[in-house]
Protein backbone atom coordinates (compact mmCIF):
# COMPACT_ATOMS: atom_id res chain seq x y z
CA UNK A 1 0.00 0.00 0.00
CA UNK A 2 1.24 3.49 -0.79
CA UNK A 3 1.54 5.78 2.10
CA UNK A 4 1.29 9.50 1.47
CA UNK A 5 5.00 10.38 2.10
CA UNK A 6 6.39 6.95 0.89
CA UNK A 7 9.28 4.71 2.42
CA UNK A 8 11.83 2.95 0.63
CA UNK A 9 14.32 0.38 2.73
CA UNK A 10 17.36 -1.09 1.74
CA UNK A 11 18.03 -4.26 3.91
CA UNK A 12 21.76 -6.64 3.90
CA UNK A 13 24.04 -7.85 6.31
CA UNK A 14 26.78 -5.97 6.96
CA UNK A 15 29.45 -6.20 4.16
CA UNK A 16 26.80 -7.26 1.61
CA UNK A 17 26.95 -3.93 -0.17
CA UNK A 18 23.94 -1.64 0.10
CA UNK A 19 26.45 1.22 0.09
CA UNK A 20 26.57 0.15 -3.92
CA UNK A 21 22.78 0.45 -4.15
CA UNK A 22 22.75 3.36 -2.05
CA UNK A 23 24.69 5.39 -4.38
CA UNK A 24 22.80 4.63 -7.27
CA UNK A 25 20.02 5.61 -5.51
CA UNK A 26 21.74 8.87 -4.78
CA UNK A 27 22.28 9.39 -8.70
CA UNK A 28 18.52 8.72 -9.42
CA UNK A 29 17.76 10.93 -7.14
CA UNK A 30 19.69 14.23 -7.77
CA UNK A 31 19.17 12.81 -11.52
CA UNK A 32 15.09 13.29 -11.31
CA UNK A 33 15.21 16.27 -8.67
CA UNK A 34 13.98 13.57 -6.21
CA UNK A 35 13.91 15.58 -2.22
CA UNK A 36 14.89 12.19 0.14
CA UNK A 37 15.48 11.97 4.04
CA UNK A 38 18.55 9.30 3.99
CA UNK A 39 18.75 7.21 7.44
CA UNK A 40 20.75 5.46 8.26
CA UNK A 41 20.16 1.98 9.74
CA UNK A 42 23.27 2.18 12.56
CA UNK A 43 22.17 5.31 13.93
CA UNK A 44 19.14 2.55 15.82
CA UNK A 45 22.12 0.44 17.77
CA UNK A 46 20.82 0.70 21.45
CA UNK A 47 24.46 0.90 22.30
CA UNK A 48 27.75 3.01 21.60
CA UNK A 49 31.00 1.43 21.16
CA UNK A 50 32.24 2.27 24.50
CA UNK A 51 28.88 0.77 25.68
CA UNK A 52 29.19 -2.35 24.55
CA UNK A 53 32.75 -2.76 25.74
CA UNK A 54 31.87 -2.01 29.10
CA UNK A 55 28.96 -4.55 28.77
CA UNK A 56 31.27 -7.02 27.16
CA UNK A 57 34.10 -6.72 30.09
CA UNK A 58 31.49 -7.30 32.82
CA UNK A 59 28.72 -9.63 31.98
CA UNK A 60 31.24 -11.49 29.06
CA UNK A 61 28.15 -13.78 28.82
CA UNK A 62 26.16 -11.36 26.24
CA UNK A 63 28.52 -10.80 23.90
CA UNK A 64 26.69 -13.01 21.58
CA UNK A 65 23.45 -11.83 22.67
CA UNK A 66 24.49 -8.57 21.94
CA UNK A 67 25.46 -8.61 18.33
CA UNK A 68 23.94 -5.54 16.18
CA UNK A 69 21.95 -8.51 13.97
CA UNK A 70 20.02 -8.83 17.23
CA UNK A 71 16.64 -7.16 18.48
CA UNK A 72 17.77 -6.36 21.85
CA UNK A 73 20.76 -4.34 20.49
CA UNK A 74 18.64 -1.94 18.20
CA UNK A 75 15.90 0.43 18.98
CA UNK A 76 13.54 -1.22 16.62
CA UNK A 77 10.71 0.32 18.40
CA UNK A 78 11.68 3.69 17.40
CA UNK A 79 12.40 3.15 13.98
CA UNK A 80 9.25 1.52 13.41
CA UNK A 81 7.79 4.76 14.71
CA UNK A 82 9.56 6.88 12.57
CA UNK A 83 8.75 4.54 9.54
CA UNK A 84 4.90 4.78 10.37
CA UNK A 85 5.35 8.92 11.35
CA UNK A 86 6.92 9.53 8.22
CA UNK A 87 4.74 7.97 6.31
CA UNK A 88 1.55 9.39 7.67
CA UNK A 89 2.99 12.88 8.02
CA UNK A 90 6.61 12.89 6.65
CA UNK A 91 8.31 13.84 9.54
CA UNK A 92 10.25 12.36 12.05
CA UNK A 93 13.75 11.69 14.20
CA UNK A 94 16.90 10.83 13.46
CA UNK A 95 20.57 10.62 14.22
CA UNK A 96 23.89 9.70 12.86
CA UNK A 97 26.39 6.85 14.13
CA UNK A 98 30.29 7.36 13.95
CA UNK A 99 32.06 5.16 11.82
CA UNK A 100 35.96 5.48 11.22
CA UNK A 101 35.29 6.34 7.54
CA UNK A 102 33.12 9.67 8.71
CA UNK A 103 35.90 12.11 8.20
CA UNK A 104 33.39 15.20 8.28
CA UNK A 105 31.90 13.77 11.51
CA UNK A 106 35.37 13.01 13.22
CA UNK A 107 36.67 16.66 12.16
CA UNK A 108 33.52 18.15 14.05
CA UNK A 109 34.40 16.34 17.28
CA UNK A 110 32.60 12.58 17.13
CA UNK A 111 34.24 9.65 18.06
CA UNK A 112 33.84 6.57 16.74
CA UNK A 113 31.28 4.49 17.91
CA UNK A 114 29.22 7.52 19.27
CA UNK A 115 25.90 8.86 17.87
CA UNK A 116 24.71 12.67 17.09
CA UNK A 117 22.18 13.80 18.97
CA UNK A 118 18.54 12.73 18.31
CA UNK A 119 17.21 15.18 15.47
CA UNK A 120 14.27 15.72 13.43
CA UNK A 121 14.10 15.21 9.89
CA UNK A 122 14.57 17.61 7.07
CA UNK A 123 11.30 19.33 6.03
CA UNK A 124 9.81 19.08 2.53
CA UNK A 125 11.15 15.54 1.64
CA UNK A 126 9.12 13.58 -1.27
CA UNK A 127 10.03 10.15 0.50
CA UNK A 128 12.77 7.99 2.94
CA UNK A 129 14.99 6.43 2.59
CA UNK A 130 16.58 3.47 4.88
CA UNK A 131 19.93 1.79 4.74
CA UNK A 132 20.29 -1.07 7.09
CA UNK A 133 20.14 -4.45 8.63
CA UNK A 134 16.34 -4.41 9.80
CA UNK A 135 14.00 -2.81 7.33
CA UNK A 136 12.03 -5.74 6.48
CA UNK A 137 12.33 -7.00 9.79
CA UNK A 138 9.13 -8.77 11.37
CA UNK A 139 9.36 -9.98 15.23
CA UNK A 140 7.20 -10.85 18.10
CA UNK A 141 6.96 -7.26 18.47
CA UNK A 142 7.55 -5.12 15.62
CA UNK A 143 6.70 -5.44 11.98
CA UNK A 144 9.10 -2.88 10.21
CA UNK A 145 7.98 -4.52 6.24
CA UNK A 146 4.48 -3.22 7.24
CA UNK A 147 5.37 0.40 6.63
CA UNK A 148 7.65 -0.14 3.71
CA UNK A 149 6.27 0.63 0.57
CA UNK A 150 9.59 -0.37 -1.38
CA UNK A 151 11.16 -3.08 0.16
CA UNK A 152 14.57 -4.00 -0.92
CA UNK A 153 17.30 -7.00 -0.51
CA UNK A 154 20.36 -7.05 -1.41
CA UNK A 155 22.23 -10.47 -0.26
CA UNK A 156 25.50 -11.45 -2.19
CA UNK A 157 26.37 -15.23 -1.71
CA UNK A 158 26.96 -15.71 1.92
CA UNK A 159 30.67 -16.62 1.28
CA UNK A 160 31.41 -13.22 -0.81
CA UNK A 161 29.28 -11.66 1.98
CA UNK A 162 31.94 -12.37 4.57
CA UNK A 163 34.62 -11.90 2.25
CA UNK A 164 33.51 -8.17 1.31
CA UNK A 165 33.39 -7.73 5.42
CA UNK A 166 36.23 -9.22 6.54
CA UNK A 167 38.02 -6.96 3.66
CA UNK A 168 36.17 -3.94 4.76
CA UNK A 169 36.86 -3.95 8.52
CA UNK A 170 40.02 -4.75 8.20
CA UNK A 171 41.53 -2.17 5.46
CA UNK A 172 38.73 0.45 6.33
CA UNK A 173 37.56 0.03 10.04
CA UNK A 174 40.89 -1.25 11.64
CA UNK A 175 39.98 -4.27 12.31
CA UNK A 176 42.29 -7.80 13.22
CA UNK A 177 40.95 -10.40 11.04
CA UNK A 178 40.74 -12.56 14.05
CA UNK A 179 38.48 -10.19 15.65
CA UNK A 180 36.55 -9.64 12.28
CA UNK A 181 36.36 -14.09 11.77
CA UNK A 182 35.18 -13.84 15.51
CA UNK A 183 31.97 -11.34 14.94
CA UNK A 184 30.61 -13.51 11.98
CA UNK A 185 30.83 -16.65 14.02
CA UNK A 186 29.48 -15.17 17.49
CA UNK A 187 26.32 -13.23 15.60
CA UNK A 188 25.63 -15.92 12.95
CA UNK A 189 22.36 -17.37 15.23
CA UNK A 190 21.19 -13.89 15.17
CA UNK A 191 22.33 -13.54 11.16
CA UNK A 192 19.77 -16.93 10.75
CA UNK A 193 17.17 -15.64 12.59
CA UNK A 194 16.45 -11.78 11.76
CA UNK A 195 18.42 -11.28 8.56
CA UNK A 196 17.81 -14.14 6.47
CA UNK A 197 13.78 -14.35 6.71
CA UNK A 198 13.53 -10.81 5.78
CA UNK A 199 14.71 -11.61 2.12
CA UNK A 200 11.91 -13.31 1.60
CA UNK A 201 9.62 -10.24 2.60
CA UNK A 202 11.45 -8.03 -0.18
CA UNK A 203 9.69 -6.96 -3.64
CA UNK A 204 12.85 -7.17 -5.41
CA UNK A 205 16.51 -8.89 -3.82
CA UNK A 206 19.96 -8.17 -6.21
CA UNK A 207 22.36 -11.02 -5.00
CA UNK A 208 25.53 -11.05 -6.31
CA UNK A 209 27.15 -14.26 -6.94
CA UNK A 210 30.78 -14.40 -7.82
CA UNK A 211 32.34 -16.66 -10.39
CA UNK A 212 35.70 -17.63 -8.54
CA UNK A 213 36.64 -19.62 -6.16
CA UNK A 214 35.27 -18.34 -3.07
CA UNK A 215 35.09 -21.93 -0.88
CA UNK A 216 37.14 -20.28 2.01
CA UNK A 217 35.98 -16.67 2.89
CA UNK A 218 37.90 -16.80 6.22
CA UNK A 219 41.81 -16.78 4.25
CA UNK A 220 42.19 -13.56 3.50
CA UNK A 221 41.84 -12.79 -0.29
CA UNK A 222 40.85 -9.87 -2.26
CA UNK A 223 37.47 -9.00 -3.35
CA UNK A 224 35.91 -10.90 -6.53
CA UNK A 225 35.64 -7.65 -9.37
CA UNK A 226 32.63 -7.27 -10.81
CA UNK A 227 33.83 -8.95 -13.70
CA UNK A 228 34.21 -11.96 -11.96
CA UNK A 229 30.29 -11.87 -11.07
CA UNK A 230 27.05 -12.18 -11.56
CA UNK A 231 23.40 -10.32 -10.40
CA UNK A 232 20.83 -12.31 -9.39
CA UNK A 233 17.84 -10.53 -9.42
CA UNK A 234 14.51 -11.75 -8.46
CA UNK A 235 11.18 -9.83 -8.34
CA UNK A 236 8.23 -11.02 -5.64
CA UNK A 237 5.62 -9.64 -8.62
CA UNK A 238 7.09 -10.51 -11.89
CA UNK A 239 4.53 -7.93 -13.35
CA UNK A 240 6.33 -5.36 -12.16
CA UNK A 241 9.14 -5.46 -14.70
CA UNK A 242 9.53 -5.15 -18.28
CA UNK A 243 11.70 -7.92 -18.94
CA UNK A 244 11.99 -7.30 -22.87
CA UNK A 245 12.89 -4.17 -22.21
CA UNK A 246 15.21 -5.21 -19.38
CA UNK A 247 17.25 -8.29 -21.59
CA UNK A 248 17.69 -5.21 -24.63
CA UNK A 249 19.00 -2.90 -22.48
CA UNK A 250 21.22 -4.81 -20.06
CA UNK A 251 23.71 -6.26 -22.23
CA UNK A 252 24.82 -10.09 -21.41
CA UNK A 253 20.96 -10.42 -19.01
CA UNK A 254 18.86 -13.47 -19.27
CA UNK A 255 16.28 -15.32 -17.71
CA UNK A 256 16.54 -18.26 -15.33
CA UNK A 257 12.85 -18.15 -14.02
CA UNK A 258 9.66 -15.97 -14.73
CA UNK A 259 10.61 -13.79 -12.07
CA UNK A 260 14.60 -13.61 -12.22
CA UNK A 261 16.75 -11.89 -14.31
CA UNK A 262 20.57 -12.26 -14.19
CA UNK A 263 23.31 -9.81 -15.60
CA UNK A 264 26.66 -9.29 -15.34
CA UNK A 265 28.27 -7.89 -12.25
CA UNK A 266 29.65 -5.19 -14.12
CA UNK A 267 25.77 -4.04 -15.09
CA UNK A 268 24.60 -3.60 -12.06
CA UNK A 269 24.13 -0.50 -11.35
CA UNK A 270 22.56 0.76 -14.81
CA UNK A 271 20.06 -2.06 -13.29
CA UNK A 272 19.23 -0.78 -10.55
CA UNK A 273 18.70 2.22 -11.91
CA UNK A 274 16.58 0.43 -15.27
CA UNK A 275 14.46 -0.74 -12.81
CA UNK A 276 14.31 0.87 -9.93
CA UNK A 277 13.74 4.55 -11.22
CA UNK A 278 9.92 3.86 -12.44
CA UNK A 279 8.88 2.16 -9.43
CA UNK A 280 9.99 4.83 -7.40
CA UNK A 281 8.36 7.18 -9.85
CA UNK A 282 5.26 5.27 -9.90
CA UNK A 283 5.27 5.65 -5.80
CA UNK A 284 5.50 9.42 -6.16
CA UNK A 285 2.71 9.87 -8.70
CA UNK A 286 -0.05 8.35 -6.54
CA UNK A 287 1.07 10.57 -3.94
CA UNK A 288 0.51 13.77 -5.82
CA UNK A 289 -2.63 12.21 -7.22
CA UNK A 290 -3.97 10.95 -3.74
Amino acid sequence: MSREYPVIAITGSSGAGTTTVRRAFERMFSRKGIRAAFVDGDAFHRYSREDLARIFRDEPERKNELSHFAVEANLLDRLERLFAEYGEHGTGTYRHYIHSEDKRMLEAGYRVGTFTEWQPLPTGTDLLFYEGLHGGLVSSSQDLAQHVDLLIGVTPTVNLEWIQKIDRDINMRGHSHEAVVETILGRMQDYVRYIVPQFSRTHINFQRVPTVDTSNPFEPQAIPSDAESFVVIRFRDRDSADFPYLLTMLSGAFMTRPNTLVVPGAQMPLAIELILEPQIEALLAQRRFR
